[in-house]
């Protein structure tokens, strides 16, 4: 008979492909953080800074801009946090880690 360890073990395997969670914050300050941030923005950054420092300067539409990308940024972000949260419930059957326990 196999043991309820091993059977575990071989979940896990098949689930997570022999990776393990990172350390501390779940994902966040890795590599890939930086490279979207500091390399795939750099356009996005740039075309903030023509808004404000550009001629024309228009600083009404340039406000607007800024708040129509933080819009969408967030009703991004917060959409996938929900999506997370029930794709958790319905297939690991529980919340992920940052609003519940570490998992194994």
């Amino acid at each position: 008979m196999i043991s309820a360890p091993a059977v575990a073990n071989a979940l896990s395997h098949i689930m997570y492909h022999g990776y393990d969670g990172t350390e501390g914050l779940t994902g966040f300050p890795n590599i890939g953080t930086y490279l979207i941030f500091g390399v795939v923005l750099v356009p996005v950054y740039v075309m903030v800074a023509a808004w404000f420092l550009g001629e024309p300067r228009d600083t009404s539409t340039g406000l607007l801009g800024v708040g129509y990308l933080v819009g969408i940024t967030a009703q991004m972000w917060i959409g996938m946090f929900i999506l997370t949260m029930i794709i958790g419930v319905l297939f690991y059957g529980g919340l992920p880690e940052p609003l519940a326990s570490p998992g194994p």
